[in-house]
């Protein structure tokens, strides 16, 4: 069933799902469009194919289009207003977003903002737009964060270390083909499939969750231990593609049906924000375990569901905590991820103002779906050992 291609709704997403459903279903999907933006990174698109493939198609179908390729990791509102200007003087009404996470998070912000006047530093703080915004094509590199089908996006104000996930809107269509994630490296490989891991269990053990999440999730984290493993031995197995792709895809729709994530999420952002060469997935896996001791101590029965994919002596209680955190840490270890904070540069001077801006955060956006009551000495406990 891995190589058969299908199409749903979600939400307002479209979404084609498959080996081949770009170039089976794009031409119908940018019907009507007259000027396009190919919004990407510098290199990924290209090396993938699929701007290629999207070219192509835009040049059969005689639709003008410009390119804007500097979306870096982590971005910041000063990439997405730039974006904005280029919309905007060249009276572009389509986004063709071609990579991952920070292409995707980048374009439905920028696709909501022009003709209103307002700079992308307001969506991060609350502003919405009365509007829908232009149309939005995502097409999806990585098999890790979801964007493709859920409602956010996470952006850094430019000049502070204020990441900050936030509503925004779906894309109009989406497409995951796992064609174009073969070219992916091996560390891009693990960090997006760890963020994919980390959205699943947040989302099944957070406030908001429910059945549905929690069956979607453990059918994810069950795919990723079964074929991440796979995937690194051999980069270019597409099955193995193609299921973590899937993966992705249902734990991007927990994250959407649960309003978001947790714990982990909050810290990572503290920590990215500050040092944005520190990869999203990478961030995740470095505090991810010690954070699960603490989530399993609070609802043990979800979390023990979720990790006896990694461990099936796990129990649903509460004792069992330690051995949920060094199951996660050990199904790590395996796939050779042994990083700590202090290899990107983060040192204890640090640690400060980072938790200042976290612990404001999971006051203003994470209690609601935080399981357990958190304080300032357990961010610092939960940082020190992350160092």
């Amino acid at each position: 069933m891995w190589s058969s291609k299908f199409s749903f709704k979600y939400g307002d997403v479209q979404v084609y799902f498959g080996p081949g459903s770009l170039v089976e279903n794009f031409p119908n999907v940018i019907r009507g469009s007259r000027k396009a933006l190919i919004v990407s990174s510098k290199s990924a698109a290209r090396i993938s194919g699929a701007l290629s493939d999207v070219e192509k198609n835009l040049k059969e179908a005689g639709i003008e289009y410009l390119e804007y390729n500097k979306v870096t990791p982590n971005p910041s509102t000063s990439t997405v207003d730039e974006i904005v200007e280029l919309i905007q003087n060249h009276g572009v009404d389509t986004i063709i977003a071609i990579g991952g996470g920070s292409v995707i998070d980048a374009s439905k912000a920028a696709s909501v903002l022009p003709g209103t006047g307002v700079k992308s530093r307001e969506l991060v703080l609350g502003y919405r737009p009365s509007t829908r915004g232009l149309k939005l094509i995502a097409v999806n590199l990585t098999h890790g964060t979801g964007t493709e089908v859920d409602r956010f996006a996470v952006l850094t104000i430019h000049g502070t270390i204020e990441k900050r996930g936030f509503l925004i809107r779906y894309t109009d269509y989406s497409f995951d083909d796992p064609k174009y994630t073969t070219t992916l490296n091996y560390k891009q490989t693990l960090y997006t499939s760890l963020d994919a891991f980390y959205h699943a269990y947040e989302s099944a053990t957070a406030k908001r969750t429910n059945l549905l999440v929690q069956s979607l999730a453990e059918t994810s984290v069950s795919n990723i231990t079964k074929y991440l493993p796979r995937i690194l031995g051999n980069l270019g197995d597409l099955e193995a593609r193609t299921m973590l792709l899937y993966s992705s895809m249902l734990s991007g729709i927990c994250i959407d049906l649960t309003s978001g994530t947790h714990l982990i999420h909050a810290l990572e952002h503290g920590f990215s924000g500050f040092k944005p060469e520190l990869p999203h997935g990478a961030g995740l896996a470095i505090l991810g375990p010690f954070v699960v001791y603490y989530t399993h101590k609070a609802v043990p029965e979800i979390s023990a569901r979720i990790l006896r994919q990694l461990d099936p002596s796990i129990k649903p209680v509460s004792e069992d905590a330690e051995k949920a955190m060094k199951a996660v840490a050990e199904f790590q270890r395996s796939l050779g991820f042994q990083e700590k904070l202090s290899d990107y540069g983060v040192g204890e001077p640090d640690l400060k103002p980072i938790l200042d801006f976290v612990e404001r955060t999971v006051i203003e956006r994470f209690s609601a779906n935080i399981p357990f009551p958190v304080n300032r000495s357990m961010l610092e406990e939960l940082a020190r050992k992350a160092l």
